[in-house]
C-alpha cells in the first residue's frame, strides 16, 4: 500500500470517527472569526437535541474573547537553547536587507547626487576613502563584505535544501557552521585583497 493511499485511509477513518462522536458542550459553543465578521453568528446550545441560537455581534465577540483566554500560550524564545539553524535564518534575512538596502540607498543617492551637489563619482569616493585611517578602512570593507558573503553562501545552502539534499539535523548544523566560517574567511579575503 502506498504512503499516499495509507494517509488517505487514515484521514477517512478519522473523519468517520469524528462524525459519529457526540459533541461536548465546549465544542458546541465555538464561533469562527469569519462568522463574527459577517454577522452570521449561530452557536449550538447543549442538550440532547442541539438547537442553534442567533447571537448579536457583541455576544459573538464576547464568546471569541472567552475562547482566546483559554487557548494555550506559545512558549517564549527565551526557553529554547540557541541553535545555529535559527541564528542562520535570522542572519540570512538581516544580511539580505542590509545588502539590498545598501544598494538601493546608494543607487538613489547616486541618481540625485548631481541635483544635490554631492560628489559620488568613483574618483572622489576613492580619494575620500583613501583619506580615512587604515583601521576605519578595514572595518568599513569588512562591514560591506560580510553581509554580502554570508547571504550569498547561505543562499547556496538554501539551494541545496531546495534540491532535497543536506536535510538531516546533523547536516543542517554542519552546513550552518560552514556557511558562517566561509563567510568570515571570504569577507576577510575581500577586506585585505
Amino acid at each position: 500500500m502506498s504512503v499516499n493511499m495509507f494517509s488517505q485511509r487514515t484521514l477517512q477513518t478519522a473523519m468517520r470517527r469524528l462524525a459519529t462522536t457526540r459533541p461536548t458542550s465546549s465544542s458546541l459553543r465555538t464561533i469562527t472569526p469569519a462568522a463574527v465578521a459577517t454577522g452570521q453568528i449561530r452557536y449550538a446550545t447543549a442538550g440532547p437535541h442541539a438547537a442553534t441560537v442567533s447571537a448579536s455581534i457583541d455576544e459573538g465577540y464576547k464568546v471569541l474573547a472567552d475562547q482566546r483566554r483559554h487557548r494555550p500560550v506559545s512558549p517564549h524564545l527565551g526557553i529554547y537553547r540557541p541553535q545555529i539553524t535559527w541564528y542562520g535564518s535570522a542572519l540570512n534575512r538581516i544580511t539580505g536587507c542590509i545588502a539590498s538596502g545598501g544598494l538601493y540607498v546608494f543607487g538613489f543617492a547616486y541618481l540625485v547626487a548631481p541635483a544635490m551637489g554631492w560628489h559620488l563619482e568613483s574618483a572622489s569616493m576613492a580619494a575620500a576613502f583613501a583619506a580615512w585611517p587604515v583601521a576605519l578602512q578595514v572595518m568599513a570593507k569588512f562591514l560591506v563584505a560580510w553581509p554580502f558573503t554570508f547571504h550569498s553562501i547561505n543562499g547556496l545552502r538554501h539551494l541545496l535544501w531546495d534540491m532535497g539534499s543536506m536535510l538531516t539535523n546533523k547536516q543542517v548544523i554542519v552546513t550552518g557552521w560552514v556557511a558562517v566560517g566561509l563567510s568570515f574567511a571570504t569577507a576577510l579575503g575581500l577586506t585585505f585583497y
